[in-house]
């Protein structure tokens, strides 16, 4: 029986264009504790859409396990505006200390 990440790595080479197949191959390799490999999925679908937070939440707490700091901060802080913007309210609570934190 195939992973989560497996299956979703099978749809994501038949559809590479297809966000939503990146998005949930990123959150399973998350899982499954292979956060390094889902970097490039959340960053295609960051590039992909402009206005979707969750990406960008997601990559930069990833990328603040990584230790890269200075990559995660503009992803956090755009994400901040979308959560304001968009009126997600505990998103944008979770921003802020993040935010705070690396200041």
């Amino acid at each position: 029986m195939a992973s989560r990440a497996e299956h979703f790595a099978a749809m994501v080479a038949r559809h590479p264009d297809n966000e939503l197949f990146r998005f949930s191959l990123a959150q399973a390799l998350l899982a499954e504790g292979r956060g390094a490999e889902a970097v490039p999925h959340f960053e295609a679908c960051v590039a992909k859409k402009a206005d979707w937070m969750m990406p960008r939440i997601l990559l930069g707490k990833l990328l603040l396990q990584l230790d890269r700091r200075a990559e995660a901060k503009p992803l956090l802080a755009a994400a901040l505006d979308l959560a304001v913007a968009q009126h997600h309210e505990d998103p944008e609570r979770e921003l802020r200390t993040l935010l705070a934190d690396l200041a």
